[in-house]
């Protein structure tokens, strides 16, 4: 898969497809491989296009706190794009890179033909822990990311009942996310915790929108609702028996979602 620089970083993407563009942004801790059970569908009829964002997967790892903004992953998103010469996309963005895709939109909303958000907030969650956070901070900084993992993997599993009757997901997500820098990790969570409340901007937003959360991932709920209530003629959908990963976890529930809107996205372009 190809590498280019982008605002003097090396970007790891992925491109598969012909179509009409949909790009597919990940979120904190993870990669464009998160997105490995959407893509084989999505290329029956679009272009995909994938990126591992800054200090995540093979992407260039830069090490100073100011490295890891929304606003910086939105220009990195922005460049590649530019590269690709893509003038106008479906944007798609989870968790953290949903904080990316609105920070997008906003900057660029001619680019962005219909939107998809997926267990994301506009602000920050009020159900997440941030204090309890400082020892995932302190392992990774002193021990690495093989520590934080460990450490998840006693307190915080995503989804918890799905990973104990998935036991594979577990080596997966060990991967993935072992695929972090410690830089990333503890710089992302500072930006996720510190970013710009975005809610009072979101009624800007003017092009279909989709806003995906699981029906067990709490802290995301009520931001989704949020976020619907203020971008005009939004759908939300929420996925039973999914937790913060409903691409992965409920892949054919999120999957009918996803192509079901882009289709109706489709009808539309084409009156």
């Amino acid at each position: 898969m190809p590498h280019i620089s982008i605002n003097g970083l090396d970007i790891h993407y992925k491109e598969k497809g012909a179509g009409f563009p949909v790009v597919l942004i990940h979120g904190y801790t993870g990669n464009l491989r998160d997105w490995t059970l959407q893509i084989p569908l999505l290329t029956q009829k679009y272009r995909s296009v994938s990126l591992d964002l800054r200090g995540h997967g093979l992407s260039g790892k830069p090490t100073r706190p100011d490295d890891y903004t929304l606003e910086l992953m939105a220009a990195d998103v922005h460049g590649l794009l530019q590269a690709l010469d893509i003038s106008e996309c479906y944007l798609a963005g989870h968790s953290m890179g949903g904080g990316v895709a609105q920070e997008f939109v906003l900057r660029h909303p001619q680019m962005v033909r219909a939107l998809v958000l997926v267990d994301t907030a506009a602000d920050v969650p009020q159900g997440i822990l941030w204090q309890g956070r400082a020892r995932l901070v302190e392992l990774a900084r002193t021990q690495g990311m093989e520590a934080v993992f460990e450490e998840n993997l006693k307190t915080s599993l995503p989804g918890q009942q799905w990973a104990a009757e998935n036991p594979q997901f577990i080596d997966l997500w060990r991967q993935q996310f072992l695929m972090t820098s410690a830089e990333a990790y503890i710089y992302c969570g500072q930006a996720l915790r510190d970013r710009r409340p975005l809610l009072d901007e979101l009624s800007q937003i003017r092009v279909p929108t989709l806003i995906v959360c699981g029906a067990l991932d709490e802290p995301f709920l009520g931001p989704s609702r949020r976020i619907q209530a203020r971008i005009a003629g939004s759908e939300l959908v929420i996925i039973e028996g999914s937790g913060h990963t409903p691409a992965q976890e409920k892949p054919q529930e999120f999957n009918q979602a996803l192509l079901s809107f882009l289709a109706q996205v489709d009808s539309r372009s084409a009156q």
